[in-house]
């Protein structure tokens, strides 16, 4: 394995850092309670009660279940904050073999917010002892998964978001074709029903009572429209996003693609919205 390798042999950079090491520390302070603000990150507060943690506790990691489930030696489960697992089957299992490389290492879990539907803690994990690992941020920065806050109300570790810079300009793993773009109607009706990043200018705004609308693709063409409800727009204003300063800009979208008239993604709250190109200073 090449001193680039990850875990897995998957390149990610070096795997070095513990809490205030020089690499990845900055991103490992997050996982040990400190923060830090990525340029590009989102304009969305932390959410309290969902990213609050609970108390440094140690675990092993026993094996790996579906969609990166962490089973743990004292029999309880959980999954990693922050992340969106991969739909594409081999790099579904590029990103498991990535985590079953640290079966049976110790793990220090930062557990946040309630348990889910299945009765998990999303979790930070920082694996290993004499070179620890960020779980998190390894499958970020090897392009096996996306950084996403999910069904919780806030990207609880925003800096995972800066993480994904390297694989996307590399084409790494989910990035090897780049972020669709929000005119590549084709494309995005393929991914209907999927999770995608998409990239793309927005032409226009559409403001109405009950929610607003983002347009990608000119009147007559198939593209993307992306709707913000009331409320997340009111929120998305409150930090310095609003239609005068979103028109023209490229803009970065998460979330689930749904078709209508065409492809579109209901904007989930304001993580899902990033601005990549002559980006002002946000409101925090």
């Amino acid at each position: 394995m090449g001193r680039d390798e990850g875990r897995g042999g998957v390149p990610w950079g070096r795997r070095t850092g513990r809490c205030g090491a020089p690499a990845l520390a900055w991103l490992l302070a997050t996982a040990c309670g400190g923060s830090v603000t990525p340029q590009s990150a989102s304009a969305a507060p932390r959410a309290d009660e969902s990213c609050r943690p609970s108390p440094a506790r140690e675990d092993r990691l026993a094996d790996v279940g579906t969609r990166g489930e962490l089973i743990l030696a004292s029999g309880r489960r959980a999954v990693l904050s922050g992340l969106r697992w991969p739909d594409e089957p081999a790099l579904d299992a590029n990103a498991r073999a990535w985590l079953v490389a640290f079966r049976g290492a110790p793990l220090i879990l930062t557990e946040r917010g309630p348990e889910d539907r299945w009765g998990r803690r999303r979790a930070d994990g920082i694996a290993g002892e004499a070179e620890p690992v960020d779980l998190a941020g390894g499958l970020v920065a090897a392009g096996l998964a996306y950084a996403d806050a999910g069904e919780a109300e806030a990207l609880c570790r925003p800096a995972l978001r800066a993480l994904e810079e390297a694989p996307r300009s590399a084409g790494l793993g989910l990035w090897a074709g780049g972020p669709l773009a929000a005119t590549d109607g084709a494309a995005l009706t393929a991914r209907a029903g999927r999770f995608a990043v998409v990239e793309g200018r927005v032409l226009h705004v559409g403001e109405r009572s009950a929610r607003t609308y983002l347009d990608f693709a000119r009147r007559g063409e198939q593209g993307l429209t992306e709707t913000v409800q009331k409320r997340t727009w009111r929120t998305l204003s409150e930090h310095g996003l609003s239609a005068a300063t979103l028109k023209g800009r490229l803009v970065r979208i998460r979330g689930m693609v749904e078709i209508g008239r065409g492809p579109l993604i209901d904007l989930a709250g304001v993580e899902g919205i990033e601005v990549v190109e002559g980006e002002r200073a946000l409101r925090r």
